[in-house]
């Protein structure tokens, strides 16, 4: 038995995220079917992040288990011959038996792209959350700054998702400018669902003026999840990496 590590990116504008479901196409399923043509039966994949319907990954992890020979360096040409284009395996490497996706992540590195500005992109609009209002991007940034360390993101998690535990640590979170693209990049040893894109949705209000910067770290402190911001959409986000021992 051999484990594998697969490094994938993929475009998840078209489908209902990484994870199956009883309608619609995933990558996961996608990922399965294409393996368990090398394999002659079922494949299970588990990947490092359950990025939701409409979330892109430009390095998601999958672990499977495989009976068959193949060469790693084969597997990545033969799997990209029978995903669809928007679906590309960028590595695949032989992984301890041990090793898992998920469980073994040591951290996780998530990018959400705005632009602001009165006109959209119309070449960018499944990318980049388009945001009418000018942002205050120095406040944003005092912001974003306010999470860093370990804190409970509770106020930024789906309602009514099970968790044991909504603490997390932060050690990079940071708004960058490049060109006319506004993006929110952060790094943390694990994530809640929707909390990326609620953090966002929470610093959009605070560049648009709408709640004081003050407010970010107020809401890790016993905050809920009614006092955060709305809910960014999902096309502006990007699964960036997934670090491991």
């Amino acid at each position: 038995m051999r484990n594998l590590k697969i490094t994938l990116a993929y475009d998840g504008t078209r489908f209902v995220g990484w994870q199956r479901q009883v309608e619609g196409e995933s990558i996961q399923g996608l990922l399965e079917e294409a393996l368990a043509k090398f394999e002659g039966g079922p494949v299970t994949v588990h990947g490092a992040g359950r990025t939701d319907a409409g979330v892109h990954a430009l390095g998601q992890v999958a672990s499977a288990n495989v009976t068959f020979e193949h060469p790693t360096d084969t597997l990545v040409r033969a799997l990209n011959a029978q995903l669809p284009a928007d679906v590309r395996v960028k590595d695949v490497a032989e992984a301890p038996s041990d090793f898992h996706a998920r469980f073994s992540a040591r951290s996780k590195t998530y990018r959400y792209q705005m632009r602001s500005g009165t006109v959209a992109d119309p070449f960018t609009r499944a990318y980049v959350w388009h945001v009418g209002e000018r942002l205050d991007i120095d406040t944003m940034r005092s912001a974003a700054a306010s999470l860093l360390g370990t804190h409970d993101f509770g106020a930024f998690q789906c309602a009514g998702t099970p968790t044991s535990s909504s603490v997390r640590t932060i050690t990079r979170s940071e708004i960058l400018e490049e060109r006319d693209v506004i993006a929110y990049e952060v790094t943390g040893d694990g994530f809640l669902r929707h909390m990326v894109r609620s953090i966002v949705g929470t610093l959009v209000e605070i560049g648009r003026g709408w709640r004081p910067a003050e407010s970010m770290a107020q809401l890790t402190a016993g905050g809920t999840r009614a006092q955060a911001g709305a809910t960014a959409p999902p096309h502006g986000l990007f699964l960036v990496r997934v670090d491991y021992h």
